[in-house]
């Protein structure tokens, strides 16, 4: 375990420069004036734009910009906007509410997706079944800030039941209708595959014996079905958080979240390509992680799986 840990962790290296220089080079090469507009309606002055070129090393190939914004990365430095605001700062403002959304998504997720999945892998082909198929993809055909309108107005504005933005101090019950939207395209994912997977290891050979042996189908299922066929939902779910995170632009802006999707859309409209790509990393960050929080997870739900 500790040796296939070590390994996984070597193999993260690689892919986080890879992912990182292809994510500052994209962003960095996107034509255009980086300094437009940053003075005003008039052009900026000869000097600043010196300076600023300077200090963002822009006149230097993106191999060495590159290297640059790694060395500072190292040392927890983000850098600064081109108005001089330190980018860990927003990082640090934003970072948490868009998280805190993204986790209740993610719990949406899992209660309203995996006991859909479960019910109707157990029990297919019947009324409950056939709901969750239509429920599942009418969340699928439906774009997510459709559903965000619809229930911002409905459950806010026309019914009075939750507030239709969420204020600053981001309680729970502000963020269950918004985590739902968020998430709810997920929920139809997982539920389905849920559904599947339990479908196809209720006739595998070790659930027979298992039954046959007279176990109590509490047991079956919990112990027996539901741990093998956990695998591809966990897969989702793990890999979801970053994705989560990277798309709430649109319900963090329908629900009026300041958060990393907000930052994130400020800063291409306003060409802050540093905030862009900071914001980025970290995303990328939370991706390996979760994937690797995942890889150990297989091993604790298949024992069939070794590490060594």
């Amino acid at each position: 375990m500790g040796r296939y840990l070590l390994r996984r962790l070597l193999q993260l290296v690689p892919v986080f420069i890879g992912s990182t220089f292809l994510i500052y080079w994209l962003v960095w090469s996107v034509p255009g004036d980086p300094f437009a507009g940053k003075c005003g309606e008039r052009r900026c002055p000869d000097q600043y734009v010196a300076y600023m070129t300077e200090k963002y090393h822009l006149d230097q190939n993106v191999f060495v910009q590159y290297g640059n914004y790694m060395k500072n990365l190292l040392q927890g430095d983000f850098g600064q906007t081109f108005s001089q605001r330190d980018i860990g700062d927003i990082i640090a403002t934003a970072y948490p509410n868009t998280l805190k959304l993204a986790l209740v998504a993610l719990a949406i997720e899992a209660v309203i997706g995996l006991g859909a999945g479960i019910l109707t892998g157990l029990r297919r082909n019947g009324f409950l079944d056939n709901l969750v198929l239509v429920s599942t993809l009418f969340l699928l055909a439906l774009p997510v800030f459709v559903v965000g309108f619809v229930l911002q107005w409905l459950l806010g504005v026309q019914w009075g039941i939750v507030k239709p933005t969420v204020s600053s101090e981001m309680r729970f019950s502000e963020l269950i209708v918004p985590g739902f939207v968020l998430g709810s395209a997920s929920v139809a994912y997982i539920a389905r595959v849920a559904r599947t997977s339990i479908a196809e290891n209720r006739r595998a050979d070790y659930v027979r014996t298992a039954i046959a042996k007279g176990l109590p189908m509490r047991r079956v299922v919990g112990v027996h079905l539901l741990r093998n066929s956990l695998i591809p939902v966990v897969t989702l779910l793990g890999t979801d958080l970053g994705a989560l995170m990277g798309g709430a632009i649109v319900t963090e802006g329908i629900f009026g979240i300041n958060g990393i999707g907000r930052e994130v859309y400020r800063a291409i409209v306003t060409k802050e390509s540093a905030t862009v790509v900071g914001i980025v990393v970290v995303l990328v960050v939370v991706y390996l992680l979760m994937n690797l929080l995942v890889d150990l997870l297989y091993a604790a739900l298949d024992p069939r799986i070794r590490y060594e």
